[in-house]
């Protein structure tokens, strides 16, 4: 992990409205487990709750505070499916697996409802989605999906909204419809993240935090070591993302830090906030490079967008941000901003969650390219599957072909932001 992670929460309304969390040690002195997670965002809780819950002695560490990366920042969407879209899956893997694929990403959607309810996680959970179309070729696009959600991959219950339909829940003039989904939704990341590591400590797991991994030994037997101590393990689980630094190079190599952002108004109140969005669903576009946004428990608008490949936040970024929600909700003029952050996410080239096992032992998971809040879920049950003996699903996962990102270390953020500025310019045509 980076050394520079070593640092408070990013200053954002999850971590003003976090519950209370007793910080871990740092870890100090020789342990031996059977399974040390390295990272403690929803991806290594995930897989480290699973594990433990199977039985096994297990310790995480974190370079920083749990959920500090993507896990604790992000836009709180939770949506059926991956980044890559279906026809990735299905080029790869033919139409069998890429319908098993899809069956994932719904049972990932499931795992968070079931966490929620059997470990009493106050996260602010809610059920309802909406895909909003800017183009009629979006609406196009969403009807087509729509037929082939329930025929193909029999994902049934999304209803696809005219502009008029549209309108009694959302309060935007700028789109053309959409699809809603009610069976994704949205949550508080943080608070989320925070109870799965209840849920974890609660079921034997070792958190250890502000322990940034510096080296990897590689055996029978891998000791991680940290600075003021090691732990010794018959298997690891990397899930350190966007943090993987030079831990282990061919990872970080087929991932690429993408910068978003989040703005939080100031509380609106109910019947201000139900007149933006009634139904307090999640939103989305249809862009490539899109606008999401949903309403807090205490009734403020979050708005998200603009991502950025060239790792430098953007200039006013709180004021950057309000121009783009203005956009979408003019009504909102005389409203504040109360909160502005952003962070990183990790992506793959083709937008696909990379899977897999280095050695026979070392296991990793990163590339969730937005979609980690449920995405995550899944990713660590099916570690913890193949830990404990049965591999069939990490083994479908890592069947998806992964590249490095061209370009090497020098090149490959020059060309990431001529790549935006092409899909900038497809959007706006």
């Amino acid at each position: 992990m980076l050394r520079f992670a070593r640092q408070p929460h990013a200053p954002s309304y999850y971590c003003a409205t976090a519950h209370a969390w007793q910080a871990c040690p740092e870890l100090q002195g020789s342990a031996s487990v059977d399974v040390c997670v390295v990272g403690g965002g929803l991806a290594g809780l995930s897989a480290a709750l699973n594990l433990a819950e199977r039985g096994l002695s297990v310790a995480l560490l974190e370079g920083s505070a749990i959920g500090f990366g993507a896990s604790g920042r992000n836009g709180g969407q939770v949506i059926a499916g991956y980044a890559c879209g279906i026809d990735t899956l299905r080029e790869q893997l033919g139409a069998e697996l890429a319908r098993v694929m899809w069956d994932m990403s719904v049972e990932a959607v499931d795992i968070i409802d079931d966490r929620v309810r059997r470990h009493g996680i106050d996260c602010d959970w809610t059920r309802g989605f909406c895909n909003a179309a800017l183009k009629p070729r979006h609406m196009q696009e969403l009807a087509e999906w729509q037929q082939e959600a329930e025929e193909e991959y029999g994902y049934g219950g999304m209803e696809l909204w005219d502009k008029a339909r549209l309108a009694q829940q959302l309060g935007s003039e700028r789109y053309l419809g959409g699809l809603y989904d009610p069976r994704s939704g949205h949550l508080h990341p943080l608070n989320y993240a925070l109870g799965l590591a209840r849920a974890a400590q609660a079921a034997g797991v070792r958190i250890y935090e502000q322990t940034p991994v510096l080296r990897l030994e590689h055996g029978s037997r891998p000791k991680v070591h940290a600075e003021h101590g090691t732990i010794s393990c018959d298997h690891v689980v990397l899930a350190c993302n966007a943090y993987i630094g030079q831990l282990v190079p061919q990872l970080e190599r087929k991932i690429m830090p993408a910068g978003t952002y989040v703005i939080a108004t100031e509380a609106l109140g109910r019947e201000r906030a139900a007149s933006l969005i009634a139904n307090n669903m999640a939103v989305c576009d249809t862009n490539f490079v899109l606008d999401y946004y949903r309403l807090s428990a205490d009734h403020r608008l979050l708005f998200g967008g603009k991502v950025s490949y060239s790792g430098k936040q953007p200039h006013n970024l709180a004021a950057a941000m309000r121009q783009d929600m203005l956009r979408v909700f003019p009504q909102l003029a005389d409203v504040k901003v109360d909160y502005a952050w952003g962070g990183f996410c990790d992506i793959t080239v083709n937008r696909a969650p990379d899977l897999g096992r280095l050695d026979g032992n070392i296991y990793y998971m990163q590339g969730f390219s937005g979609h980690g809040v449920n995405v995550t879920g899944i990713a660590g049950k099916v570690i913890a599957e193949a830990i404990a003996g049965t591999a069939g699903r990490l083994d479908l996962f890592a069947r998806l072909q992964h590249r490095d990102f061209p370009g090497g270390k020098l090149l490959r953020t020059p060309a990431l932001v001529l790549g935006m500025a092409y899909y900038r310019m497809l959007d706006a045509l």
